[in-house]
């Protein structure tokens, strides 16, 4: 005669049950898309390292929950190091870029993502008595974040120019920048409206000591860009962001950090 089993085993095999019925049915069967993870904070956060953190891997999982035909996958690389792996197939995707961005000679098709930032300069309260501070960057020292594209600096992002015509300090962190500017070292930084606001949020004491420019030196209208011959097409890429803005992930996703969720041009 067969025991009956103990609720213990009932409670566990129910557990078993409820994990498989969570896992995707897409699991074995879909296609991977890869999409490069370059260092562009809030957007990614140190991609080789493996943590998950920043707005990329919650838009991957986003993605992934919305439909079974592909399975979009995270593939590490550089700001500098994207064109290469973009062109050697090692990713299909390049996502929160801008065609403009040194992409103009590489064949790519381009996907609006209906997603907008903005880049802003932020000096300290001490210095920027007003905003008439940000009317000229003459005479001022910048702290950048080197290999990114400035468009007062008319988008050449080479740290040779940017340290003689700019006076600039360059370095890889966005925190180290306003930390610069907060103590006297620099005098104005430029940062993403979305990462002033995630740097505010966890450095409250800053919110008293900076200043944001209402002048604006670029808008991030973002775009993902894929490969000719990536496994999935523009279209279909397109259809699932629309899906994400009609279901309104986009917007639980990105406006928290003050990402404006738009309408695609076609």
């Amino acid at each position: 005669m067969t025991p009956a089993p103990s609720l213990k085993a009932i409670a566990t095999l129910l557990m078993l049950a409820a994990t498989w019925l969570a896992e995707p049915a897409w699991a074995g069967d879909a296609i991977d898309v890869k999409i490069g993870a370059a260092h562009f904070p809030p957007y990614t956060v140190r991609p080789e390292q493996g943590a998950d953190t920043g707005l990329l891997p919650q838009l991957v999982e986003a993605l992934n929950r919305l439909q079974q035909d592909y399975r979009f996958v995270l593939v590490p690389t550089s700001i500098q190091r994207r064109f290469g792996d973009f062109q050697q197939a090692r990713t299909d995707m390049a996502i929160f870029e801008n065609p403009e961005w040194g992409w103009q000679q590489i064949p790519h098709q381009t996907v609006d993502m209906g997603l907008e930032d903005a880049e802003v300069f932020v000096a300290s309260q001490a210095n920027a008595g007003d905003q008439h501070y940000f009317d000229s960057l003459a005479g001022k020292r910048l702290a950048l974040f080197n290999g990114y594209h400035y468009a007062f600096a008319n988008f050449n992002p080479d740290p040779n120019y940017l340290r003689r015509a700019y006076n600039a300090t360059l370095t890889y962190s966005h925190d180290s920048n306003l930390l610069m500017v907060q103590a006297g070292r620099s005098d104005i930084a430029l940062v993403t409206r979305s990462y002033l606001s995630d740097f505010l949020a966890r450095n409250p004491e800053s919110v008293s000591q900076l200043v944001a420019s209402q002048r604006v030196d670029q808008v991030y209208h973002h775009y993902a860009l894929l490969r000719p011959d990536a496994p999935i097409s523009d279209r279909q890429f397109a259809k699932l962001m629309r899906d994400l803005r009609d279901s309104g992930e986009l917007a639980r996703i990105f406006r928290p950090y003050r990402i404006i969720v738009t309408t695609p041009s076609d």
